[in-house]
């Protein structure tokens, strides 16, 4: 399950095959503002990424809701506002607020009751029962690999519908997530954060769910940019014949130009 921080890289998650698409709080500070996964990013700044994914892709939603912007008053709302939107599913999770990315330093997480309330009103906010409230702890990185399993079997006890246990740092932990907590379990790989990089195809045979890069398609594309960038600032000229970047006919494929020259056709008055 990639993560967007667009509705152009939702386009090109679901021209991939992939099944769903995971609105990432960091991939939208990072892009949107320029900013640090550091709780910088606000309920209607999601909510309109959310929405513009939601028309672009037909693929299934979840939305990084990061701490609920608030207390679980706070929280009713958020779910509403993106349930609005076009999301499928909200992720919340224990950070004190503001937040800070799940592979930074210096995370803290807010009292087991504080947290369960959120979950309460989450699961009491939605209204189409389909909806999902995915629940994460950030508790193995201060309190341990033990408080962080308990952390989460509690949300799955107050209602959440998928666990998350954040940055699991050992081989032996990841294996082991999933045969403790009894709801499905999602885990995220950094690449160049905290937990082993392992193939999708040996995380399903653990249990888990899916899998979440939560920001590949971000870093891929800094990747690029600053190829193709490179490319003009050194030699003065780009051009498709480069290899550094996509054709023009691939970028209008991509943002549906040809459905829009249809519906010009369709709709003209000449």
């Amino acid at each position: 399950m990639p993560g967007a921080a667009d509705a152009l890289a939702a386009r090109v998650i679901a021209s991939l095959g992939f099944e769903a698409v995971y609105v990432t709080g960091a991939g939208v500070t990072n892009a949107l503002l320029g900013l640090p996964d550091l709780g910088f990013i606000s309920l209607p700044e999601l909510a309109q990424q959310t929405a513009a994914i939601r028309d672009a892709v037909d693929l299934p939603i979840i939305v990084d809701a990061d701490t609920g912007f608030g207390n679980p008053l706070n929280v009713r709302r958020a779910v509403r506002v993106l349930e609005r939107a076009g999301a499928n599913a909200i992720q919340i999770e224990d950070q004190v607020f503001p937040k800070r990315c799940g592979h930074f330093g210096g995370k803290q997480v807010i009292p087991v009751a504080e947290m369960t309330a959120k979950i309460k009103a989450a699961v009491d906010a939605r209204r189409d029962s389909d909806f999902l409230i995915v629940a994460r702890t950030d508790a193995r990185a201060g309190h341990g690999f033990d408080a962080a399993i308990d952390r989460a079997a509690k949300w799955i006890e107050a209602g959440a519908d998928v666990t998350f246990v954040e940055a699991p740092e050992t081989l032996d932990e990841v294996r082991r997530i999933p045969s403790l907590l009894r709801a499905p379990q999602i885990i995220n790989l950094v690449p160049g954060g905290k937990t082993p990089i392992v193939s999708a195809a040996e995380l399903a045979s653990m249990g888990y769910a899916m899998v979440l890069y939560a920001n590949a398609a971000l870093q891929g594309a800094i990747a690029g940019m600053q190829t193709a960038l490179a490319e003009l600032k050194t030699r003065g000229v780009l051009d498709e014949g480069s290899g550094k970047i996509v054709s023009f006919a691939e970028r209008q494929k991509l943002v549906q130009k040809p459905l829009f020259d249809e519906l010009e056709r369709k709709y003209s008055t000449e």
